[in-house]
């Protein structure tokens, strides 16, 4: 069942609103603030610690940094009931990009990203998590 509601919306804020529809591609702003609202809702569930939550998380990191793949696979074992996948691919010559999938609770990959993403030798790390039930 769909309801009806009003919305009063500055007319410039609504015009930059309309562009960035268009440039979504979205046929009409029922659809965008559905989706708006459905992502505003999940961020506030996977910021429940207790939340069971999907989770993607990169790395990038110096390949020839001393034991570092080691103590990545390490950590990973260590998670093993939380750890879906992983996927190694090389960048370049001294860089390279690690995707986990990741299942649990949104606390412990949190943990898990903290931990991983501290290692000496990761450039960048950064953690996404989604409800791994719909809304």
């Amino acid at each position: 069942m769909l309801t009806r509601f009003g919305v009063s919306i500055d007319e410039k804020l609504l015009g930059r609103f309309d562009k960035l529809l268009a440039q979504s591609g979205y046929e009409n702003r029922s659809e965008a603030f559905r989706d708006l609202i459905r992502a505003r809702l999940v961020q506030e569930e996977v910021a429940d610690e207790e939340a069971r939550v999907l989770g993607v998380l990169s790395l990038v990191y110096d390949h020839h940094q001393r034991e570092l793949e080691k103590r990545l696979n390490d950590i990973q074992h260590e998670f093993h009931h939380s750890v879906i996948s992983a996927t190694h691919v090389h960048v370049d010559h001294h860089t390279c990009l690690q995707v986990v999938l990741l299942k649990g609770k949104a606390g412990d990959l949190r943990k898990i990203s903290t931990s991983l993403g501290n290692l000496k030798g990761v450039k960048h790390s950064g953690l996404s998590l989604t409800l791994a039930q719909g809304l």
